[in-house]
């Protein structure tokens, strides 16, 4: 590891970051711990789940899939760092990442994703049997995500696929058995993801056309307003279909009022050329996923 002061963002001079020893704080931005949107849309889908499957006297799912989410997405980040330390130097808003900018060695970064996925595996061994197959089947997808931007403009679909896998685990972890209602509800999740995703990459258009890299916003240009709109309607379309799996009831689905209309003030209020609110709106989507979960908690209890 480097010492070479330049190529230290500001980032790690201050808040939790910053708080710690200096030797900790590349390894620290590595698993974006300054960033906890990430952990959180990994988490919600999780809970989505187990909130919908109505809980079973396991709320103590909750906190492990949250302690779940946090280690898999930090080891993703240092994964997906590992993958795009060449791109990132090319890239103003990444080329100061720790493996980009020569402060973490490849060994050190993968000492880290081993340590990460012990802590991983022991959430995993306080689910059903069912859950932990799932979950490890997650692992494929995961690994070949960094390649898609790479090979397709839609690297935010593969994104869907991983971001939405704790829907699929979440119901077994309850249940001991799957269905139709995860599956819609991941679907759901999938679309939901590739929309806030391409608001997300909006701040990236002009540097990802430089180095070559591939994007839904990249794709969609000036329509990834009416794209995002799109998708999010047909998240709220598929959720509902999950909902009415298990209470086939028309009041049911007013459990999702509040996530819509939140959706479709995001939709409405983005700007392809404005990456600033484009971010801002992409965070924003922790709300969403607050306000869907409270929805399918409601409508998971009042069903059992």
């Amino acid at each position: 590891m480097t010492a070479t002061p330049e190529i230290v963002p500001d980032s790690e001079r201050r808040g939790l970051i910053g708080a710690l020893p200096p030797r900790l704080r590349p390894f620290a931005s590595l698993m974006r711990l300054d960033r906890p949107i990430g952990s959180w849309l990994l988490y919600w889908p999780c809970a989505w789940s187990v909130a919908l499957a109505g809980v079973g006297y396991r709320w103590s799912l909750f906190l492990w899939l949250a302690l779940g989410a946090f280690a898999m997405r930090s080891a993703g980040c240092v994964y997906n760092d590992i993958v795009d330390k060449d791109l990132d130097k090319q890239v103003e808003r990444t080329r100061l990442r720790p493996l980009a900018s020569g402060r973490v060695s490849l060994t050190a970064a993968w000492v880290l994703i081993g340590l990460l996925c012990l802590l991983g595996l022991v959430v995993l061994l306080q689910l059903e049997p069912t859950a932990q197959l799932i979950a490890l089947a997650s692992l494929a997808p995961v690994a070949a995500y960094p390649f898609m931007k790479r090979i397709t403009w839609w690297p935010q679909a593969w994104l869907g696929l991983v971001f939405s896998w704790g829907a699929l685990v979440g119901w077994p972890a309850v249940t001991g058995g799957f269905g139709w209602t995860p599956f819609v509800l991941w679907l759901g999740s999938i679309a939901w993801v590739v929309g806030y995703d391409t608001l997300y990459a909006i701040q990236d258009k002009e540097d990802d056309a430089l180095v070559g890299v591939r994007s839904s916003a990249r794709r969609m240009g000036d329509k990834a307003p009416l794209g995002v709109g799109l998708l999010y309607a047909l998240a709220v379309v598929l959720w509902g279909g999950a909902v009415w799996l298990v209470r086939p009831d028309w009041l049911a689905l007013v459990a999702l009022a509040p996530a819509a209309i939140h959706l479709v003030n995001q939709a409405l209020r983005a700007d392809p050329d404005d990456g600033d609110l484009a971010l801002r709106l992409f965070r924003s989507n922790r709300t969403t996923g607050l306000l869907v979960f409270i929805g399918l908690l409601v409508v998971g209890l009042t069903s059992r």
